[in-house]
């Protein structure tokens, strides 16, 4: 299991993140990425790939 966050302060909203994740974890709200589906997450860390402003963690708990 994954603990998906998204710094709101450094999310710009390009959507990277959410065409890349396989298993639909996130959603655009207000302009940012909100992790709607942490669930979900496979810890495959694309999305922190993708992500040019380091604002996604994904950790294991």
């Amino acid at each position: 299991m994954f603990q998906v966050t998204v710094d709101a302060a450094k999310c710009v909203g390009d959507e990277e993140c959410v065409d890349v994740c396989p298993v639909d974890v996130y959603e655009m709200q207000d302009g940012k990425a909100v992790p709607v589906n942490a669930e979900e997450c496979l810890g495959c860390e694309s999305c922190i790939e993708v992500c040019e402003n380091d604002a996604i963690t994904v950790t294991e708990v």
